[in-house]
């Protein structure tokens, strides 16, 4: 058996990728350390926690926080979701249900999400229903 040294074990070792933006071209991105996952999950707030995994993980072009926020104000809404999930996948944070739930949401099959039903709608034929009560 054969142990790994101590540099072996300091040195870094984070998987980079390219992911293209339809429309604007090609980034390189990279799994985040650990302890730079650690620290994203103290973020509370959506919109700031895409900008630091942003910040951390972009390599090429690498973009700070202000300037991973000026890219949420200028982007359609789904446009930083694979350079983002890229960098969840590199980064080992997506377990196998994370990543088929994520699937589910990008409108892969499965029944998605339904409108509650009203006095208005009508039977979608998908399942069960019971009468509307007031």
């Amino acid at each position: 058996m054969t142990f790994a040294s101590k540099d072996e074990l300091l040195k870094a070792r984070l998987p980079e990728a390219v992911v293209t933006i339809e429309g604007v071209g090609d980034v390189r991105v990279r799994g985040l350390s650990r302890v730079e996952a650690m620290l994203i999950q103290k973020v509370d707030d959506p919109e700031a926690r895409e900008r630091r995994i942003l910040a951390y993980g972009m390599v090429e072009p690498s973009v700070t926080e202000a300037e991973a926020g000026r890219w949420q104000k200028a982007s359609v809404a789904g446009e930083l979701e694979p350079v983002t999930q890229k960098i969840a996948e590199l980064s080992g944070i997506l377990t196998g249900a994370d990543k088929e739930a994520y699937k589910s949401l990008r409108g892969e099959s499965g029944d998605g999400v339904r409108v509650l039903p009203s006095p208005e709608t009508g039977h979608d034929g998908l399942g069960p229903t019971e009468p509307h009560v007031e």
